[in-house]
């Protein structure tokens, strides 16, 4: 195993997970390398973190069963309309659900950003994600430099204050 995943391993973002359900508060990471993440979305394009390198990427793990994860849907999707134009990519990876599933949940939800499939949630057990919604902010050369355990206002305050930092 490599040294910047077992870093990754060790990591104690989300030790604290409990505490930081009732107030969600962004964790500053060092640049840590993230685990490989290479997923389909709905129409079978696999999309790799890799490819998204020079741009900052939100990666949300979210499930359609998850309040939480439903409730900040919306203002993930004003994030992306604001962001528009700029190096800013966000990927939500819908954990352990079938294809049905979301397509169900998009008919009443209407986002138009990049969802993946995780259906065996082999991906959210390699980030080491123990609850959702969990969210990490990866910077232009593709380190880790914020987690998030738990849901926030994604197109306001600290949120895109901390995107629009890491774009600088």
């Amino acid at each position: 195993m490599t040294t910047h995943y077992l870093r990754w391993l060790l990591l104690p973002v989300f030790a604290l997970f409990a505490l930081a359900v009732e107030a969600a508060e962004f964790v500053k990471i060092n640049g840590v390398t993230p685990p490989p993440l290479a997923l389909k979305d709905r129409s079978g394009k696999v999309h790799s973190l890799d490819a998204y390198k020079g741009k900052v990427v939100l990666v949300n793990f979210w499930a359609t069963w998850c309040p939480p994860c439903r409730e900040e849907m919306p203002s993930m999707q004003r994030l992306k309309e604001k962001m528009a134009g700029r190096p800013f990519v966000m990927l939500g990876v819908n954990s352990g659900e079938q294809p049905a599933d979301l397509d169900a949940f998009l008919k009443r939800i209407k986002v138009d950003f990049t969802l993946l499939l995780d259906p065996d949630s082999a991906a959210t057990k390699r980030w080491k994600v123990y609850g959702l919604p969990a969210s990490f902010l990866i910077d232009k050369q593709g380190r880790v430099r914020y987690a998030l355990a738990g849901p926030t206002e994604w197109d306001e305050g600290k949120a895109v204050s901390l995107i629009e930092g890491l774009m600088r």
